[in-house]
């Protein structure tokens, strides 16, 4: 069960943290805090903010397409508003060009955004990654990438199995109504 990745709300969703930062952040920073939000969304609503894919690397966990849209790889089906609004890395920062509005976010998401940066917004991407290297669901993935799926997640955090199956049937329905209507 895959999600469609809604890059206009990924934008949102980093937009709004680099807003809380002043502009400017390092982009692992920014992958870091995002993939915290989104885990604390699935956690809590059995729904993930930016409907990213998650992978294990060797900094830890990330959310996948975010971080090649900031590598400047889109996939081929991008609607590239990620480039729009927040730049091309320098110097291993990324910094807001515009307002993508927030219209994708509910206020329940952007209190969480809020919430997640509140807790880690302070520290350095380093303390980040070490951080993160510290969630259950990461592996090392010995130079390469692992997927992380969404059951990974809820498992840690000792969900049973029927709450897992019942948000992945819920996630599944809303991926078939997110394809039917694409």
């Amino acid at each position: 069960m895959k999600l469609l990745f809604n890059e206009a709300k990924a934008t949102q969703a980093a937009a709004r943290l680099l807003r809380l930062r002043g502009g400017r952040m390092s982009y692992m920073k920014l992958i870091k805090l995002l993939y915290l939000a989104d885990r604390e969304a699935l956690i809590r609503w059995g729904r993930p903010i930016t409907t990213d894919r998650y992978v294990s690397t060797d900094n830890g966990p990330v959310v996948n397409r975010i971080y090649d849209l900031i590598r400047n790889e889109p996939s081929p089906n991008s609607v590239k508003i990620w480039g729009k609004f927040i730049s091309a890395p320098e110097d291993y920062e990324v910094r807001l060009l515009g307002d993508p509005g927030s219209g994708e976010l509910s206020p329940a998401e952007e209190q969480l955004i809020d919430e997640v940066f509140g807790q880690h917004g302070q520290d350095s991407r380093w303390a980040l990654i070490d951080y993160t290297y510290g969630l259950p669901e990461w592996v090392h993935p010995d130079g390469g990438v692992l997927p992380i799926e969404y059951r990974d997640i809820l498992r840690v955090v000792h969900k049973t199995a029927a709450e897992i199956s019942a948000v992945e049937e819920d996630l599944e329905s809303s991926a078939l109504v997110e394809r039917i209507l694409a």
